[in-house]
Order: C-alpha cells, then structure tokens, then sequence
C-alpha cells in the first residue's frame, strides 16, 4: 500500500493538483477570497450528486481553512476511497461549466487529454492507499 511517507505520493499529489490549477481563471467568492479548484470540485459535484460523501468528510474538517487545503484533503480522501477517477469524471462532464473555470489553455477542455487523464486516474483505482485523513 502506499502510505503518507511514499515519495510518489506526493509527486502524485503535486501533479493532479497542477493539472488542476493549470489555466485556471481567477474567481472571488463573495467576500473576496480567491476560488480554487476545491469550489469547482464542490460545484461539479452537487450538480451531479445530491451529496458527495468526500465533500461532506471535507467540510467538517474545522482545522481546513482554505480552498487548497480543502481540495488537497479531497484529494486523499478520494484516493484512499478509490473515488479519485470517478468523481472528477463527474466534475469534468459540463463543458459550459468547464469553460466558466478554465482558459482556453487547460488540459480539461481537450476531450481527449481529458480522457487520457481520466483513463491513467481510473488506473489508480487498483493502488491501495492508507493515508492520514
């Protein structure tokens, strides 16, 4: 299993978050703090669910206080959940949506490096992983 000292975890984790920050179009929440990819993960998802189970674990989390802090605990919890592949599948669906998010330049928009992405996700589905949540 691959555990929180796994140095390819981290690479791992640092490479999904790239790729979700990459072209990213800068958003305010109504008290101006800066969205992240965790506000589009939360926005992705209740469209498509009525509740996530990650989402929920997340957000009861008292000790996070930012949107990356909360999206990097998402992240985990999807990985240790095998849901990681699933849910940004779900997330990813909308290109309207998508568009309001990213720039022209973002690996999202492209349905084949979106599938190429997803594809090497769902291969994670077979990894175990026990990390501190």
């Amino acid at each position: 299993p691959v555990t929180d000292g796994s140095r390819e975890l981290h690479s791992l984790c640092a490479q999904l978050e790239f790729l979700l920050q990459f072209d990213l179009k800068e958003k305010r929440s109504f008290f101006g703090q800066r969205k992240d990819y965790w506000d589009l993960l939360c926005q992705g998802l209740a469209r498509c669910r009525q509740e996530h189970e990650g989402i929920h674990f997340v957000t009861s989390l008292d000790k996070l206080k930012t949107p990356v802090g909360r999206g990097r605990a998402f992240l985990r919890y999807c990985l240790v959940h095998r849901q990681l592949a699933e849910s940004l599948q779900l997330c990813l669906l909308d290109p309207e949506s998508l568009c309001e998010w990213y720039y022209a330049r973002s690996p999202f928009l492209s349905p084949k490096r979106r599938a190429e992405i997803l594809g090497s996700l769902y291969e994670l589905d077979c990894v175990t992983f026990h990390l501190a949540l």
